[in-house]
């Protein structure tokens, strides 16, 4: 950064009686509740407190339809060889507050079909990620997909969070396409940040903040119109394209 363009930005911030730049005051913050376990009703899905009884058969059947285990390259974990393995690590997940699971149950199939989560969630701070999300072959590129995540971005915001993160593998092309379709904005890369199955995994960041909500929202709410959907389902305008839109609202 030129030292012109870093004074440009210094003008732009507080100071102290120093001199120093400070960041913006934040008036009557109150920190917002950790995510309840309550469902989250949308029109191509439900989001649910995740429950081995009650989902585990639903999703292990809906996860056999990734045959190749394509699905779980990602994640620190899976794919499962055996329903037993799968029910060990759905009773823990269930537990489990930070990260707080989920399971997404598509509307017209009626069956679960994916997981996500909230983790890292720093009410102090007003900061909450999205992740652990894993999604069955009957669930990806469904609007049910994209609504289960809208369901969730919404849910945070409307708590009282002040930014929403997202993280994956920088390798993962697919999840850093979606991040960005969904109105995150870029933030860097984290190198050397983890081991994951024995490989390293430098992570892409993605955020969006509470300031810039209220664009992405207005461009999930226009995608997920049912006038938005032709008589086969085919979208008619891209929530990418919708995305341009409330990016350039939000420089």
């Amino acid at each position: 950064m030129s030292a012109a363009r870093f004074r440009e930005i210094e003008l732009e911030v507080d100071t102290n009686d120093l001199g120093q730049p400070i960041g913006a005051p934040v008036p009557n913050w109150t920190p917002p509740a950790p995510p309840s376990r309550v469902s989250l009703i949308g029109r191509c899905c439900k989001v649910e407190p995740l429950d081995c009884n009650r989902h585990g058969a639903g999703l292990f059947e809906s996860n056999a339809l990734d045959t190749t285990g394509a699905t779980w390259t990602y994640l620190a974990y899976g794919p499962f060889d055996d329903f037993a393995s799968y029910t060990e690590w759905l009773k823990a997940s269930e537990k489990s507050l930070d990260p707080n699971f989920y399971a997404i149950v598509d509307q017209s199939l009626n069956r679960p079909v994916g997981i996500a989560s909230y983790l890292r969630i720093d009410p102090k701070s007003g900061s909450i990620e999205i992740g652990h999300l894993h999604f069955s072959p009957l669930l990806q590129r469904t609007c049910a997909a994209t609504e289960a995540i809208y369901l969730m971005m919404k849910n945070a915001f409307n708590l009282g969070y002040r930014r929403l993160e997202w993280k994956c593998n920088a390798l993962n092309a697919p999840s850093r396409r979606a991040a960005e379709r969904f109105g995150l904005k870029f933030e860097g890369v984290f190198r050397q940040a983890l081991i994951v199955k024995g490989r390293n995994r430098d992570t892409a960041w993605y955020s969006a903040l509470d300031s810039e909500w209220p664009a992405i929202d207005a461009a999930f709410t226009r995608w997920l119109d049912l006038a938005n959907f032709d008589g086969e389902g085919k979208q008619i305008e891209a929530l990418s394209k919708l995305m341009e839109s409330a990016r350039k609202d939000n420089q």
